[in-house]
């Protein structure tokens, strides 16, 4: 077992008990790793009531936001004298970034051509430049062979059209753990990617034709669908001294679907 005793970790992106971020919390918890959330305003009720007999802070902030961000970091730092492990969990795009409408929402949604800029930046702020201003905003608070975790997903490299707009976030982002990695190697703080495969979030509920996907995986995938614990125990290898020659990776934990040229049946 991976001893995190001592170590502090700073995750952002949990929504509900569904989250893949809840599950790597989880996971570091059993570690013995000090854990705080960084979550939005709109969630922050949700979370209180599921860390009550955990050991968790909980911080409510608006990840678009600098001075919100910069304030999250200031009580931060009255609480810790570093941050060992911060984790990036945040994506959000609405319906005309996805280029597709989820139940309960009438309007009908944009061609991937038609996506509105504003929106677009939104979700983009959100989604991928926010692992920028944490970074930004944090980096005094690192310690020296600290790790940064960003989740990421495979549309960014192949086309999944009921992820339109997110996709070219989760590209954006996969490129900026690549520089950022070099800017913190002279740190020696590693900043890698997990690209994670369809795990039945709340998150994932919004994609078209998610249990389509989620069939496909199941029958073509070598190992088959997979869940957030799997991921979870992925980013404890990121989250602990075992990965201290890693940094700038792209981690598949997908059941090797990203391996696979065409659907297969073959766990039919």
């Amino acid at each position: 077992m991976i001893d995190n005793t001592g170590k502090n970790a700073l995750l952002f992106g949990v929504r509900n008990d569904s989250s893949i971020v809840w599950a790597i919390a989880l996971k570091l918890i059993e570690s013995n790793c000090k854990v705080a959330l960084s979550v939005d305003h709109d969630n922050v009720a949700v979370v209180q009531t599921m860390v009550k007999d955990l050991p968790i802070e909980v911080f409510a902030c608006d990840i678009r936001k600098d001075d919100e961000v910069k304030e999250l970091f200031d009580a931060i730092g009255q609480k810790w004298q570093q941050i060992d492990y911060m984790l990036h969990g945040v994506a959000y795009g609405n319906h005309k970034v996805m280029c597709t409408s989820p139940p309960g929402v009438k309007e009908a949604p944009p061609e991937f051509i038609d996506i509105p800029f504003d929106d677009f930046m939104d979700s983009f702020n959100i989604s991928a430049f926010s692992l920028m201003r944490i970074c930004k905003m944090g980096r005094s608070l690192l310690t020296e062979q600290a790790s940064i975790l960003t989740l990421t997903y495979h549309a960014s490299q192949k086309v999944f059209p009921g992820y339109a707009g997110m996709a070219i976030s989760k590209a954006a982002l996969e490129n900026m753990v690549k520089y950022l990695a070099f800017y913190f190697g002279k740190s020696a703080i590693r900043v890698n990617a997990l690209s994670a495969g369809l795990v039945m979030t709340t998150s994932a509920g919004g994609i078209k034709g998610v249990r389509k996907l989620r069939k496909m995986t199941r029958n073509s995938a070598p190992l088959g669908n997979i869940t957030s614990e799997d991921v979870a125990n992925g980013a404890l290898y990121y989250f602990s001294d075992l990965s201290k020659g890693n940094t700038g990776n792209l981690h598949y934990i997908d059941g090797g679907l990203n391996v696979m040229a065409v659907a297969t049946n073959q766990n039919e």
